[in-house]
C-alpha cells in the first residue's frame, strides 16, 4: 500500500520560513518524480514545484521561484519543500505527489499517488 504522509506545516508570519516533508512508503522512491501541490479555500489545487526521480532536475511554479527549494532524499524515501520568505497569498494546504517517470506536465494527472496534505498558515 502506497503512502505519502506530509508534515511540517503550521503557523508563520510573513516572511518567515517552513520545511515540508513528505514521507513515503509501498513504492520505490527513486523511480518516482515527486512534487508539491497546493489548494487554498476556493481555489482549485496547483501547481508548486516537481523533482526527477534522479533529483537532476526540477521545475517551479512562478509564484515561488526564488523563495521555495524542492528536494529529495532517496536514502529516506522524503521529499522536501523548504520555503523562504512566505506571504499571506502562500496560505494553503500543501500535498505532496509521485509519479512514474516521463515528460515533466505541472497537472495532477501527471501523479499517480498523493498525501493527505498539511495547513500552512501565513500571518501577515
Amino acid at each position: 500500500q502506497v503512502q505519502l504522509v506530509e508534515s511540517g506545516g503550521g503557523l508563520v508570519q510573513a516572511g518567515g520560513s517552513l520545511r515540508l516533508s513528505c514521507a513515503t512508503s509501498g513504492l520505490i522512491f527513486n523511480r518516482y518524480n515527486m512534487a508539491w501541490f497546493r489548494q487554498a479555500p476556493g481555489k482549485e489545487r496547483e501547481f508548486v514545484a516537481h523533482i526527477s526521480w534522479s533529483g537532476s532536475t526540477t521545475y517551479y511554479a512562478d509564484s515561488v521561484k526564488g523563495r521555495f527549494t524542492i528536494s529529495r532524499d532517496n536514502a529516506k524515501n522524503t521529499v522536501y519543500l523548504q520555503m523562504n520568505n512566505l506571504k499571506p497569498e502562500d496560505t494553503a494546504v500543501y500535498y505532496c505527489a509521485a509519479g512514474s517517470p516521463g515528460r515533466f506536465s505541472p497537472t495532477l494527472r501527471s501523479y499517480n499517488y498523493w498525501g493527505q496534505g498539511t495547513q500552512v498558515t501565513v500571518s501577515s
